[in-house]
């Protein structure tokens, strides 16, 4: 085997090898603040700028909120590092099941579990009255 083939062939290696521990490094997930009051309005103002926020829950862990915009229900929940954000009417979010101190948000393509504190009913009576929550 030639001296300049072999060089090449342990540069190739080198690079794929470069390349698949990029590709795991780029894999692993990024921690996600939990969301506050501040954190969940500028993240609802990022995916819905034009509808307006009347009423705003946070889960019980910052990992999710609901926020109502006239008859429409706007979901974000995280998923890996980052979140995702849904819509869905009203009533179906007020009809959502609640389990083990979790609700599920059924959106058309998701799921959101969004964790409820201790004691806490589903739908809060903050989202009924019309408060704005934090």
């Amino acid at each position: 085997m030639d001296k300049a083939l072999v060089i090449q062939l342990a540069g190739s290696a080198a690079a794929v090898g470069l390349l698949v521990a990029l590709s795991a490094w780029a894999r692993i997930a990024r921690p996600t603040p939990p969301l506050d009051a501040e954190a969940a309005r500028a993240l609802l103002a990022v995916e819905f700028p034009d509808d307006r926020v009347d009423v705003l829950w946070i889960a019980a862990d910052g990992a999710g909120l609901v926020a109502r915009s006239g008859e429409r229900a706007l979901v974000a929940w995280r998923k890996g590092d980052g979140y995702v954000a849904r819509d869905l009417p009203w009533a179906a979010a007020l009809d959502a099941k609640s389990a083990n101190k979790v609700v599920r948000l059924e959106t058309a393509d998701g799921v959101a579990r969004l964790a409820l504190k201790d004691g806490e009913a589903w739908p809060p009576p903050r989202l009924l009255s019309g408060e704005i929550a934090a």
